[in-house]
Protein backbone atom coordinates (compact mmCIF):
# COMPACT_ATOMS: atom_id res chain seq x y z
CA UNK A 1 0.00 0.00 0.00
CA UNK A 2 2.75 2.31 1.10
CA UNK A 3 4.44 1.77 -2.33
CA UNK A 4 1.51 2.08 -4.60
CA UNK A 5 0.73 5.90 -2.65
CA UNK A 6 4.54 6.82 -2.98
CA UNK A 7 4.34 5.66 -7.21
CA UNK A 8 0.78 7.62 -7.55
CA UNK A 9 2.52 10.91 -6.02
CA UNK A 10 5.54 10.81 -8.00
CA UNK A 11 3.21 10.84 -11.16
CA UNK A 12 1.16 13.61 -10.16
CA UNK A 13 4.28 15.62 -9.26
CA UNK A 14 5.23 14.84 -12.57
CA UNK A 15 5.27 17.73 -15.09
CA UNK A 16 3.03 16.66 -18.32
CA UNK A 17 4.06 17.72 -21.78
CA UNK A 18 1.72 18.24 -24.54
CA UNK A 19 1.98 14.22 -25.53
CA UNK A 20 1.15 13.36 -22.66
CA UNK A 21 -1.95 15.98 -22.02
CA UNK A 22 -2.93 14.35 -25.14
CA UNK A 23 -2.45 10.36 -24.56
CA UNK A 24 -4.78 11.21 -21.53
CA UNK A 25 -7.80 12.87 -23.46
CA UNK A 26 -7.59 9.46 -25.57
CA UNK A 27 -11.22 8.08 -25.73
CA UNK A 28 -12.40 4.47 -26.25
CA UNK A 29 -14.00 3.44 -29.58
CA UNK A 30 -17.12 1.96 -27.28
CA UNK A 31 -18.13 1.52 -23.82
CA UNK A 32 -18.94 -2.12 -22.11
CA UNK A 33 -22.33 -2.87 -20.96
CA UNK A 34 -23.12 -2.10 -17.21
CA UNK A 35 -24.02 -5.76 -16.50
CA UNK A 36 -20.74 -7.58 -18.88
CA UNK A 37 -17.03 -7.91 -19.04
CA UNK A 38 -15.47 -7.41 -21.77
CA UNK A 39 -13.05 -10.62 -22.44
CA UNK A 40 -9.93 -11.13 -24.43
CA UNK A 41 -8.09 -14.43 -24.25
CA UNK A 42 -5.27 -14.76 -25.91
CA UNK A 43 -2.62 -17.54 -26.69
CA UNK A 44 1.41 -16.85 -27.96
CA UNK A 45 -0.05 -17.96 -31.28
CA UNK A 46 -3.72 -16.95 -31.76
CA UNK A 47 -6.77 -14.65 -29.80
CA UNK A 48 -9.38 -16.94 -28.97
CA UNK A 49 -11.21 -14.23 -28.43
CA UNK A 50 -11.08 -10.25 -28.51
CA UNK A 51 -13.53 -7.84 -26.60
CA UNK A 52 -15.91 -10.29 -26.19
CA UNK A 53 -18.74 -9.51 -24.03
CA UNK A 54 -19.54 -11.94 -21.34
CA UNK A 55 -21.64 -11.96 -17.93
CA UNK A 56 -19.21 -14.11 -15.92
CA UNK A 57 -15.46 -15.81 -16.01
CA UNK A 58 -14.54 -17.96 -13.40
CA UNK A 59 -10.25 -18.38 -13.35
CA UNK A 60 -7.97 -20.66 -11.79
CA UNK A 61 -5.38 -18.44 -9.91
CA UNK A 62 -3.26 -19.63 -7.91
CA UNK A 63 -4.56 -17.29 -5.23
CA UNK A 64 -7.61 -19.43 -5.43
CA UNK A 65 -9.85 -19.95 -7.98
CA UNK A 66 -11.85 -16.78 -8.88
CA UNK A 67 -14.93 -15.28 -10.34
CA UNK A 68 -15.20 -12.21 -12.20
CA UNK A 69 -18.18 -10.08 -12.78
CA UNK A 70 -18.70 -7.20 -13.95
CA UNK A 71 -16.75 -3.82 -12.05
CA UNK A 72 -14.89 -6.21 -10.16
CA UNK A 73 -11.80 -5.13 -8.37
CA UNK A 74 -8.22 -4.03 -10.71
CA UNK A 75 -6.12 -6.93 -9.83
CA UNK A 76 -3.54 -9.31 -11.74
CA UNK A 77 -3.70 -13.03 -11.04
CA UNK A 78 -0.89 -15.36 -11.76
CA UNK A 79 -3.17 -18.66 -13.55
CA UNK A 80 -2.27 -22.23 -12.49
CA UNK A 81 -3.61 -24.98 -14.77
CA UNK A 82 -7.32 -25.61 -14.44
CA UNK A 83 -10.51 -24.56 -15.98
CA UNK A 84 -11.29 -21.12 -17.12
CA UNK A 85 -15.46 -21.01 -17.32
CA UNK A 86 -16.59 -17.97 -19.67
CA UNK A 87 -20.48 -18.01 -18.67
CA UNK A 88 -22.31 -15.70 -21.80
CA UNK A 89 -25.53 -14.25 -21.67
CA UNK A 90 -28.56 -16.93 -21.86
CA UNK A 91 -27.11 -18.91 -19.42
CA UNK A 92 -24.59 -20.54 -22.11
CA UNK A 93 -21.03 -21.66 -20.99
CA UNK A 94 -17.68 -22.22 -22.73
CA UNK A 95 -14.93 -24.25 -20.39
CA UNK A 96 -11.18 -24.43 -21.45
CA UNK A 97 -8.52 -25.92 -19.99
CA UNK A 98 -5.52 -23.28 -19.35
CA UNK A 99 -1.91 -24.52 -18.56
CA UNK A 100 -0.93 -21.12 -16.84
CA UNK A 101 -0.85 -17.68 -17.70
CA UNK A 102 -2.29 -14.44 -16.47
CA UNK A 103 -5.22 -12.72 -15.80
CA UNK A 104 -5.71 -8.83 -15.85
CA UNK A 105 -8.97 -7.14 -14.45
CA UNK A 106 -8.53 -3.74 -15.57
CA UNK A 107 -11.06 -0.44 -15.01
CA UNK A 108 -14.12 -0.13 -16.55
CA UNK A 109 -15.29 -4.03 -16.59
CA UNK A 110 -12.16 -5.47 -19.19
CA UNK A 111 -10.60 -8.58 -18.43
CA UNK A 112 -7.67 -9.80 -20.88
CA UNK A 113 -6.43 -13.25 -20.37
CA UNK A 114 -3.02 -14.31 -21.66
CA UNK A 115 -2.72 -18.01 -21.25
CA UNK A 116 0.50 -20.21 -22.36
CA UNK A 117 -2.02 -22.71 -23.63
CA UNK A 118 -6.02 -23.29 -24.05
CA UNK A 119 -7.90 -26.00 -25.51
CA UNK A 120 -11.86 -26.31 -24.92
CA UNK A 121 -12.42 -28.81 -22.21
CA UNK A 122 -14.54 -31.45 -24.81
CA UNK A 123 -11.65 -31.79 -26.60
CA UNK A 124 -9.70 -34.24 -24.51
CA UNK A 125 -10.17 -37.63 -24.23
CA UNK A 126 -10.48 -39.34 -21.14
CA UNK A 127 -8.42 -42.44 -21.92
CA UNK A 128 -5.50 -40.59 -23.57
CA UNK A 129 -5.21 -38.34 -20.46
CA UNK A 130 -5.03 -41.78 -18.30
CA UNK A 131 -2.30 -43.15 -20.85
CA UNK A 132 0.03 -39.67 -20.58
CA UNK A 133 -0.65 -39.52 -17.12
CA UNK A 134 0.56 -43.29 -16.66
CA UNK A 135 4.05 -42.75 -18.62
CA UNK A 136 4.55 -38.96 -16.99
CA UNK A 137 4.67 -40.91 -13.27
CA UNK A 138 6.49 -43.39 -14.39
CA UNK A 139 9.19 -41.44 -15.55
CA UNK A 140 9.19 -38.72 -12.91
CA UNK A 141 9.67 -41.41 -10.20
CA UNK A 142 12.97 -42.09 -12.40
CA UNK A 143 12.77 -43.61 -15.39
CA UNK A 144 14.48 -41.21 -17.22
CA UNK A 145 17.11 -38.30 -17.19
CA UNK A 146 17.15 -35.64 -14.38
CA UNK A 147 15.94 -33.30 -17.41
CA UNK A 148 12.91 -35.83 -18.58
CA UNK A 149 12.21 -35.91 -14.56
CA UNK A 150 11.47 -32.56 -14.30
CA UNK A 151 9.43 -32.46 -17.65
CA UNK A 152 7.59 -35.16 -16.59
CA UNK A 153 6.84 -34.02 -13.46
CA UNK A 154 5.19 -30.98 -14.65
CA UNK A 155 3.70 -33.07 -16.95
CA UNK A 156 1.69 -35.26 -14.22
CA UNK A 157 0.80 -31.61 -12.14
CA UNK A 158 -1.17 -30.40 -15.39
CA UNK A 159 -2.59 -34.04 -16.13
CA UNK A 160 -4.11 -34.60 -12.72
CA UNK A 161 -5.80 -31.43 -12.51
CA UNK A 162 -7.04 -31.56 -16.36
CA UNK A 163 -8.02 -35.34 -15.32
CA UNK A 164 -10.09 -33.70 -12.61
CA UNK A 165 -11.82 -32.10 -15.04
CA UNK A 166 -12.85 -34.58 -18.05
CA UNK A 167 -14.72 -37.38 -16.83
Amino acid sequence: MMFRNALRSAVRTRPTNGLAAAIQRRGYAEAVPADKIRLSLSLPHTAVFANKDVVQVNIPSTSGDMGVLANHVPSVEQLKAGLLEIFTEGGSKEEYFVAGGFAIVQPGSKLSINATEAYKLEDFSREAIVSNLQEAQRIASGGGSEEDIAEAKIQVEVLEALSSYVK
